[in-house]
């Protein structure tokens, strides 16, 4: 029998692997995941009403002109970037807001009117309106007796 010297690290990197397996399993990619990551990505909102789509992005500390909306069929892109604050005099102890660039693209789940979106930024929210394209518009349809 051979004698084999215990090795704790090897035992917690396999622990360790197991437990991102799981991580990914059960969060998968979601916002509450993202809060963990690296990366920055604002949250959003994406709802329908009777005539508009609309998209409402978290923004908090950009301004307009460093946002960019866009959109190329039925796809819409909002990206832009949120400029690091740190200063040299001072020693962090602490690191926990987000910067750097970001892109995020919705496809759009009806039909729009491309040439009257409205896009409108407020107290760190983008606010974009979609109007519904007349074909998307849900129509109520009468039902005659005969």
């Amino acid at each position: 029998m051979e004698i084999t010297p215990w090795r704790p690290v090897r035992e917690l990197s396999a622990f360790r692997k197991e437990m991102d397996d799981l991580w990914n399993r059960f969060f998968g990619n979601t916002p509450f995941r993202q809060a963990f990551s690296r990366d920055w990505m604002p949250s959003v909102d994406v709802s329908e009403t009777r005539d508009n789509v609309v998209v409402r992005a978290e923004l908090p500390g950009l301004e307009t002109k460093d946002i960019d909306v866009s959109m190329s069929g039925d796809v819409l892109t909002i990206k832009g970037e949120k400029k690091e604050e740190k200063k040299k005099d001072e020693h962090y102890h602490c690191c926990e807001r987000y910067s750097g660039s970001f892109q995020r693209s919705f496809r759009l789940p009806v039909g729009v009117q491309g040439d009257k979106v409205r896009a409108t930024f407020k107290d760190g929210v983008l606010t974009i309106t979609l109007p519904k394209a007349e074909k998307a518009k849900k129509k109520q349809i009468e039902i005659k007796t005969e």
